[in-house]
């Protein structure tokens, strides 16, 4: 079952696919640019940014430990999502941003599958094998999370990566180009923010 959360932050201009059992958590003011666009089966948060209160929601209090961002992904891996979409979590306050990249790690550490698709980029957390299939042409950036990350070895990048740590206060590993079909990065220790951007895309 895949879940999706629609965050309060750039409205997501692309498609947004809801198929059959997924499920659809717009958090607080996402419902402004989200109602309509995709049929949304859970409205939950503090609703301070929306400024009402939307009949049947999950609601919390506005002061707490926690984001919107962070209620919406617990509420949706305790409904037995393993893998999730995240829209509407670019733009806006960059403080936001970071936080919601948060989000991805923090699916991660609990073995789910996290995506957040902003209208440039599709951003993630992994590590191990990385395959990236049909993206030849494309622009992708790596970063570690945390400290610094370790890549053994790659194929089909155009500028090669073996045996490379990535570390926080640099900014190697950005702007990478994937230049084969079938491309893939080795991350032997940490963990990596995988970018890839969408809106560079050429074709093959």
């Amino acid at each position: 079952m895949k879940g999706i959360i629609l965050l309060n932050g750039e409205p997501y201009a692309g498609e947004i696919v809801k198929n059959a059992g997924d499920v659809v958590l717009s958090a607080d003011g996402a419902l402004r640019w989200a109602k309509g666009k995709v049929e949304i089966d859970v409205t939950a948060g503090d609703f301070d940014s929306l400024g009402y209160v939307p009949e049947g929601s999950v609601v919390y209090p506005s002061e707490k430990n926690f984001t919107d961002g962070e209620i919406a992904l617990a509420i949706l891996i305790g409904r037995g999502c393993r893998e999730i979409e995240i829209y509407g979590g670019g733009g806006g306050r960059e403080d936001h941003l970071f936080g919601n990249l948060q989000l991805l790690y923090a699916a991660y550490l609990q073995g789910v599958r996290c995506v957040m698709k902003t209208n440039c980029c599709d951003i993630f957390c992994a590590s191990g094998e990385i395959v990236f299939e049909n993206l030849a042409g494309s622009t992708l950036s790596l970063a570690p999370v945390g400290l610094s990350a370790h890549i053994m070895e790659s194929e089909g990048m155009k500028y090669p990566l073996s045996d490379l740590t990535l570390s926080a206060g640099s900014c190697r590993g950005i702007s990478n180009v994937v230049e084969s079909g079938r491309a893939r990065v080795v991350c032997d220790g940490g963990v990596l923010f995988v970018f890839q951007i969408r809106s560079e895309r050429r074709a093959e």
